[in-house]
């Protein structure tokens, strides 16, 4: 029986060495997509695996978006919405590490943990995931693209900084008196 495990042991690390010898020429590629969060040196191996490295087929992010089937589509006329909003059958693979990073930076506190969060509080977990797996498609070409291009996070607080104090307060004054409040308002002391 420890035959058998030292000799499984001798196998995965001579599957790991090819691997790694196969990875070597995309090793530039690995590394700038492990700057982004939750992607990890496994997690970059398989998205390139996956996607390949030349983005020339891909003439903007969208399209790879769309390739990966991360762009669902909701057409509405007359307010009648058409279409499921299912991203379709898009590659398995790519859909599944895409899916686990979204689940992991979700945790994290970055601005694509952020994005988790608020879709999900809203819309649920499965849209937040697509969401965040759309963005992720979005940087991973950006940085694929251009090689001199590096992952730089937007912090968690992107969106309490970008918030417009003034439009917020009249949205509020709206909203109440959509609900029939007559609304004044005084500075707090």
């Amino acid at each position: 029986m420890l035959a058998r495990i030292d000799q499984l042991d001798t196998d995965i690390a001579a599957v790991d060495a090819q691997i790694e010898a196969h990875l070597a020429p995309f090793a530039d590629a690995a590394a700038r997509l492990d700057e982004i969060p939750g992607i990890g040196p496994v997690a970059a191996a398989i998205i390139i695996a996956e996607i390949g490295v030349d983005m020339t087929r891909f003439p903007t992010a969208g399209h790879l978006a769309a390739w990966a089937k991360f762009a669902p589509g909701i057409k509405s006329s007359a307010g009648k919405a058409k279409g499921n909003g299912s991203t379709g059958h898009g590659d398995r693979y790519l859909a599944r590490i895409l899916g686990e990073v979204a689940v992991l930076v979700g945790r994290s506190d970055t601005f694509l943990g952020a994005r988790y969060r608020r879709i999900a509080r809203r819309r649920g977990k499965k849209k937040a995931i697509v969401a965040v797996g759309r963005s992720l498609l979005v940087a991973i070409w950006h940085l694929l693209a251009n090689p001199d291009m590096h992952f730089r996070d937007l912090g968690a607080d992107h969106y309490d900084r970008h918030i417009n104090a003034n439009a917020k307060k009249l949205n509020h004054i709206r909203q109440l008196e959509a609900l029939g409040y007559h609304v004044t308002l005084q500075p707090a002391a």
